[in-house]
């Protein structure tokens, strides 16, 4: 990736770690005017940096979050002694002469900090294998396919903009952003040889379709009563699940009110 295109990635990163605080602080200090004000704002920073990345970069199918999270467990850093250990030539592996069993010797093994139950040949087979599905090109999109992911981009704008034109309790809102989202994933549907990464955001998307149910009007119409009823009935009925059961009652409608929780 160019220097520029991480830039985008690196900002696009940043609105998507701050936007839920934005939201709550600007309502919290301007009231429920600067909250959708700032709502619109950081929507359409995010459309612009995603629409860049696709058109002008070909970043294809884009992921969410923009850069992926690091695994520091799966890329832990040697330590000094380790280095000097692995430049002094030593074997690092055994093998028995009998059963072929390849085992650490005790001369290589490194610290508690680094110490891994695998053998090196796998870890290193697992690392090269990670590292290839990271540095995979994306997959080159069609016009098709890039029609459906600028329609994915642009859904939340239209849905701001169709919240402002018919208002929040109108069912139209609701109704175009579902099909705007079941249309853009039907037509990424036809895309072969994707990458994990793609695989994985497009079964995310497909995942969050979930979230209709949660969404205004459903969820104030139909939803919320069977939701809240079918919480309370484990919470009940069900030894210790009340534990997880009766927060969330708790905490679900300060969520659902939430904009870049319940729609972001």
């Amino acid at each position: 990736q160019s220097l520029p295109q991480q830039k985008l990635l690196t900002w696009l990163s940043v609105l998507e770690c701050v936007e839920v605080f934005a939201e709550m602080g600007t309502a919290r200090v301007w009231g429920e005017m600067g909250r959708w004000t700032i709502i619109v704002l950081i929507q359409l920073a995010k459309a612009i940096l995603r629409l860049l990345l696709l058109l002008w970069y070909k970043a294809g199918i884009q992921t969410s979050p923009p850069i992926v999270p690091l695994n520091r467990e799966q890329q832990q850093p040697l330590h000094p002694q380790d280095v000097e250990e692995n430049s002094s030539g030593k074997d690092e592996t055994y093998v028995g002469r009998r059963s072929s069993r390849v085992v650490r010797s005790l001369q290589s093994t490194p610290s508690l900090q680094s110490r891994h139950w695998g053998s090196p040949q796998q870890r290193e087979e697992s690392q090269s294998r990670r590292a290839e599905e990271m540095n995979q090109p994306p997959t080159p999109l069609g016009l098709q396919e890039t029609i459906a992911e600028s329609i994915y981009i642009t859904r939340p704008l239209l849905h701001l903009l169709s919240l402002g034109v018919w208002g929040q309790r109108s069912w139209k809102p609701w109704l175009l952003s579902a099909v705007l989202d079941i249309s853009s994933l039907s037509l990424l549907s036809d895309l072969k040889d994707l990458n994990r990464r793609e695989r994985a955001e497009l079964r995310r998307r497909t995942i969050l379709l979930l979230y209709y149910l949660l969404r205004s009007p459903f969820y104030d119409r139909y939803s919320e009563g069977r939701i809240l009823l079918f919480l309370r009935l484990l919470a009940d009925y069900v030894p210790g699940v009340g534990f997880v059961t009766r927060p969330l009652m708790d905490y679900l409608p300060a969520w659902q009110k939430i904009y870049f929780y319940n729609w972001g």
